[in-house]
């Protein structure tokens, strides 16, 4: 049985590694080593090579790792419900790891509780169209003159954990980041019919522990920001606690407060845009460039402030250098 109200964290993986290779924090990557090592299975989504979020079922470390990062489209279950009530009548641990309303589809298809099962969820801002993302890959591959080989949905590393980037690389050793596909996502109209409509925008959340990227961490814990990536944690549940207090020697962390963390997907859901039929019919009729355009930010104005942006990062590599301030570079 959940909780009424959750017990917040700000969480950071003390391995670094760990951190720059996970989409938040870090912190699915600790809940899930614990599992595994205790002879456990994982269940989370992957990219594959044709750049499909598939669900797969890890009980190695190798494995795991593929389920790390950001992936901004819908995924495809398959058999996994299924192959998890495998695995616990069989008595074997499992996490599994989706947005909230396939984690409250698995409990109501396993139809009783299991001691065994660990459910994490994420705090989801809604699930954008495979469409518009197909589409979006072929205008790239045009540009570029080139297959895609390789995505990126937040280049991290590149770009620092706030700016939401997506890089793609291509078969001719070219890439390129952008910011299209993520205007499209966050403007709401490629979004899912139900996600305007999604009971799980609240702190309330079937999973036992829930996680996100902690935005207002500069204020809720201003000691943990340093632009690499800060998990929000909501424990949601007795079994959430146990297993968040069996990994905290992997983890930089502390409390925080609620009224802290309560970035919009946490409060309700998105409403539906008024223009989201305009956006299909043009989606249909229309190229993805002019599509791009009016609803993808590029143009001008977009490029004046991803220059501006380069400008600001180049600045603050020259003011920092090896961790100390460098006030004769200004």
């Amino acid at each position: 049985m959940n909780w009424k109200q959750p017990k917040v964290y700000a969480v950071k993986h003390k391995d670094e590694a760990t951190r720059a290779a996970s989409r938040f924090g870090g912190i699915f990557t600790a809940l899930s080593d614990q599992v595994l090592s205790n002879g456990g299975v994982v269940y989370g989504c992957v990219l594959t090579d044709d750049f499909d979020a598939v669900y797969i079922r890890a009980d190695n470390a190798e494995e795991r790792n593929r389920m790390r990062g950001s992936k901004y489209i819908q995924s495809k279950l398959g058999n996994t419900f299924k192959n998890v009530k495998a695995d616990l009548d069989a008595r074997r641990s499992v996490l599994f790891s989706g947005t909230s309303c396939q984690v409250a589809g698995l409990k109501k298809y396993l139809g009783k509780e299991y001691d065994d099962l660990f459910c994490v969820d994420i705090v989801c801002h809604g699930v954008p169209s495979k469409k518009v993302w197909n589409a979006y890959l072929r205008w790239q591959e045009q540009k570029n003159h080139s297959k895609v080989a390789g995505v990126n949905f937040r280049n991290k590393r590149e770009f620092g954990w706030r700016d939401h980037v997506e890089t793609l690389y291509f078969e001719n050793g070219k890439s390129t980041s952008s910011r299209v596909f993520k205007d499209l996502f966050y403007g709401h109209t490629v979004l899912r019919p139900s996600c305007y409509e999604c009971p799980y925008k609240s702190v309330m959340h079937p999973g036992d522990i829930t996680i996100a990227d902690y935005w207002g961490i500069e204020k809720a814990a201003p000691e943990f920001d340093d632009n690499k990536g800060v998990s929000l944690v909501l424990v949601n549940s007795e079994a959430g606690e146990k297993a968040f207090e069996k990994v905290k020697e992997r983890l930089i962390w502390k409390q925080t407060k609620l009224e802290d963390s309560l970035q919009p997907p946490l409060k309700a859901p998105f409403p539906k845009p008024e223009n989201r039929n305009q956006f299909w019919s043009d989606f249909e009729k229309k190229s993805f460039e002019y599509v791009a355009k009016k609803y993808g930010g590029i143009g001008f104005k977009n490029d004046a402030k991803s220059f501006l942006r380069k400008i600001k990062r180049k600045i603050k590599k020259l003011v920092v250098k090896g961790g100390k301030r460098n006030t004769s570079t200004i």
